[in-house]
């Protein structure tokens, strides 16, 4: 059996923030919040974006789907592009796909996951790419995770591990019994992680490599 590696995209694999963060101060504009201070435009990296607008700015739902769709206006042809990957993340993908399975599973759209992949010229270490529908269908991280297990052929628990910096990541990848690594690189509001508590953590991409390769390594020997 070939080790699963799941890794979430924003604030894990690629830095999007200026994108997201671009975008949904567009939106929000055309709500009557301008200038929205940077320490809460964070905050859109991770969650589902209608979760964001409701909790973030009291949206109602019918208000929040009017929200995405302003915010798609910018993402979909500008903000899709304003990004970069995290230095070293290429060639760990890289060094992963030769081992095991490399799958993404995002509550960013699929569309727009696959694009940025492409862009960066990292999709070809994906085994399986899974994201949101712009229908707004499988926003939820646990959805997203459940079906990319199902994409993966279900592997068991202890052969999977949730990348994300994000506590959406961890609790959604602990609570489908998998292995769960977080990352201090992201866009987790200080002492996220702390409180969310996953199995293995990394501040760095050179420690989430090290880490990855050793478990992986572990999980070679129980083979033997």
């Amino acid at each position: 059996m070939r080790p699963c590696f799941l890794f979430d995209l924003d604030g894990t694999v690629a830095d999007n923030g200026e994108g997201i963060l671009k975008s949904a101060q567009y939106a929000l504009d055309a709500f009557g919040f301008p200038n929205q201070p940077e320490e809460k435009l964070r905050l859109f990296v991770g969650p589902p974006l209608d979760q964001s607008f409701r909790e973030l700015y009291g949206m109602s739902q019918e208000e929040a789907l009017r929200a995405i769709a302003k915010y798609r206006e910018r993402y979909s042809v500008t903000g899709v592009l304003e990004n970069h990957l995290y230095p070293g993340i290429s060639e760990l993908l890289r060094d992963l796909a030769q081992i095991g399975q490399v799958c993404l599973a995002t509550s960013k759209p699929q569309v727009f996951a696959e694009k940025i992949l492409e862009t960066r010229g990292v999709r070809q270490y994906f085994s399986l790419v899974v994201g949101a529908e712009l229908s707004g269908e499988r926003t939820d991280k646990g959805e997203v995770i459940e079906a990319a297990l199902q994409g993966l052929g279900d592997p068991p628990g202890d052969w999977a591990v949730m990348i994300g910096d994000r506590k959406f990541d961890v609790e959604a990848g602990r609570a489908l019994g998998l292995v769960t690594v977080g990352v201090d690189y992201g866009y987790a509001p200080p002492g996220e992680m702390d409180r969310c508590r996953p199995a293995y953590r990394a501040a760095t991409v050179e420690e989430l490599a090290a880490l990855l390769k050793a478990w992986a390594a572990g999980k070679g020997e129980t083979e033997r």
